[in-house]
């Protein structure tokens, strides 16, 4: 009977020690060591449960502080965090980079001029004067043909168009009178059009939705062992920026193509804004975050992203003499091969299913599609840059 209640009275003393903390400074330290440990997955409450394939190295219900630090530390969220956090930081570069960038467009009417020219001049004192030139062009292979055949005799009107470069132009107007006089006729629609850009807000729409989507991920995979309520908010953030990625990355091959039509312009921006909505508001469902809806969710946002299919296929329709039409669609492709890997190795959960516990900390299904989200991102914005060249050039 004793031995009984000694073995009650210690295990009753253990209980207060771990829910109460010590008052005495080291044991105050231990207590904290025990309480932010990281446990397994039997251990968690109900809402921290997601995927039972990863069986350690949670954390629950921590402090604030705790889990702010814990960014630094190295659980089963590590990866998730930071995969996207570097994401974020890379697509804040790229938008501080298009912003500062001045679009490259050259004035193909302007080129057409200085060959109209050449033909009304006095090409034996235009020789001359296009020699006296050349030492200060930059160093381009057709300039050294041209110096050569300049020497031999005059056939310059076959030459001339192959000056790509907006510099040899530059320096040509400098040294010829001639050419800068033939450019004051220039028609000034012509060079208005050249010297402003396609507008650019649905570039950066696009690279405002992936900029939230990534830090809302990281924010999510942070906090969310925090408390329940905390983990409802973030799941809801995340889903929302998912949403906002899948909504803006249509807004560039949108625009860009159908910009000259509205109709059709508008008809798929509003479809692809009122679906992206729609799914934000379905998401806000409590059982949307619901462990056995992994897969609904998958599926949700694929059917999303795979509603870009019609004006891509209208965009080849109306453009496929274009090399541009065609370059932005393998892009695409190539985008759309990333996130849809990323979803099936989400919805999968693919490798830990197949070796639970060998991934909790690296390699997990959930990494990879952090992973691939960005790797997709990025090519859709090398997509985005194609569109602005092609537009800037040729506009409508």
């Amino acid at each position: 009977m004793e031995v009984h209640e000694d073995m009650y009275t210690a295990v009753e003393s253990v209980e207060i020690c771990l829910v109460s903390p010590p008052k005495d400074g080291t044991g105050k330290r231990l207590w904290e060591k025990v309480k932010y440990q990281l446990v397994e997955y039997h251990s968690l409450p109900g809402f921290l449960r997601d995927n039972e394939y990863i069986l350690g190295h949670y954390r629950s219900e921590w402090p604030m502080k705790q889990i702010l630090l814990s960014i630094f530390r190295i659980h089963n969220e590590t990866l998730n965090v930071w995969t996207h956090l570097i994401g974020f930081f890379i697509f804040l570069s790229l938008t501080i980079y298009t912003a500062m960038k001045v679009p490259k467009v050259v004035d193909l009417h302007a080129l057409q001029q200085i060959t109209d020219v050449l033909r009304k001049a006095d090409l034996h004192k235009l020789q001359s004067e296009i020699l006296t030139c050349l030492p200060s062009l930059p160093n381009i292979p057709d300039l050294h043909k041209l110096r050569e055949e300049l020497k031999k005799s005059i056939p310059l009107m076959d030459l001339i168009p192959s000056l790509s470069s907006w510099h040899v132009m530059e320096h040509l107007y400098s040294c010829l009178p001639e050419l800068s006089s033939a450019g004051n006729h220039i028609d000034p629609h012509v060079l208005e059009s050249v010297k402003e850009p396609i507008t650019r807000w649905p570039f950066f729409a696009f690279l405002g939705g992936a900029m939230f989507c990534l830090l809302a991920s990281s924010t999510c995979h942070l906090l969310s062992c925090h408390s329940e309520r905390l983990s409802y908010i973030m799941l809801r953030l995340d889903y929302a920026g998912i949403a906002a990625l899948i909504a803006t990355s249509f807004y560039p091959p949108v625009y860009y193509s159908f910009m000259c039509d509205p109709f059709f312009c508008n008809l798929y921006l509003g479809s692809i804004t009122i679906l992206g909505v729609a799914t934000i508001l379905f998401s806000l469902l409590p059982v949307f975050q619901k462990p056995e809806f992994r897969s609904t969710r998958a599926s949700l946002f694929f059917g999303m992203g795979m509603s870009g299919v019609a004006p891509i296929i209208h965009k080849l329709i109306l453009f496929w003499q274009q090399p541009e039409a065609l370059y932005t669609t393998l892009y695409e492709i190539l985008m759309g091969l990333l996130y849809g890997m990323g979803a099936l190795v989400y919805a999968l959960r693919i490798p830990e299913r197949w070796m639970p516990g060998k991934f909790d900390i690296a390699g997990h299904s959930h990494q990879l599609f952090h992973i691939l989200v960005v790797a997709g991102a990025i090519t859709h914005y090398q997509a985005g840059l194609v569109y602005l060249k092609w537009r800037d050039l040729n506009g409508c």
